[in-house]
């Protein structure tokens, strides 16, 4: 299954695939093969970053699930940062279930998401309330992204594990935790998306 919102980046490949090797055929002009070769390996490329494999939420509000595939990469003011690189499945779930009350967009640079300086970075906040409180799904744009897509809207119900947006390429998402939650994961742990537990209620 590919992502929702990438189909015309699969096709856009796919088209130059084919129509490069089409002027091949008709021109018999050689070099053109690169362009071939370049659109083929986008086309693949596209189709495995674009992946959304199913995942098995088991449905539990007295514990987070990671929103995110991807390595922790800091714990600070019951602040989870986890970073995605090129590998790792780039749709991101609910680590709870709740209520979206707000989502702000907010522009910015591209800088590596692993950097402190990321905070300057293209973000998308979105504020869930749960039963224990308010919960933060930071989407924050690394240094080859030039798009957030959101899946919900506010006043939208969420399930644990259900999707809730994408960031295309190289990026990060930072989830807060309630205080009636203990973080339970550590930095450096690798977090699978909606199965890995962040957080359980104290």
């Amino acid at each position: 299954m590919l992502a929702k919102g990438s189909l015309p980046w699969v096709f856009t490949a796919a088209f130059f695939t084919v129509a490069s090797g089409s002027l091949i055929y008709f021109t018999g002009i050689p070099y053109l093969q690169y362009l071939t070769y370049m659109g083929f390996a986008l086309t693949v490329f596209f189709l495995y970053f674009f992946r959304d494999p199913e995942r098995h939420t088991e449905m539990d509000n007295k514990c987070m699930v990671a929103p995110a595939d991807g390595k922790v990469i800091d714990i600070r003011q019951r602040c989870v940062c986890i970073f995605m690189n090129f590998q790792n499945v780039h749709v991101n779930r609910s680590p709870l279930s709740g209520t979206v009350r707000n989502i702000t967009y907010k522009k910015g640079g591209y800088i590596p998401a692993y950097c402190k300086d990321s905070d300057r970075n293209e973000r998308n906040h979105i504020f869930l309330d749960s039963e224990y409180g308010e919960v933060c799904v930071t989407q924050i744009a690394g240094a080859v992204t030039r798009r957030i897509v959101s899946y919900v809207r506010e006043g939208d119900t969420t399930l644990q594990g259900q999707k809730i947006g994408m960031i295309r390429f190289g990026s990060r998402v930072d989830v807060t935790i309630p205080e009636s939650f203990e973080i339970v994961c550590k930095k450096g742990d690798r977090v699978r998306c909606g199965e890995t537990v962040v957080a359980r209620l104290k």
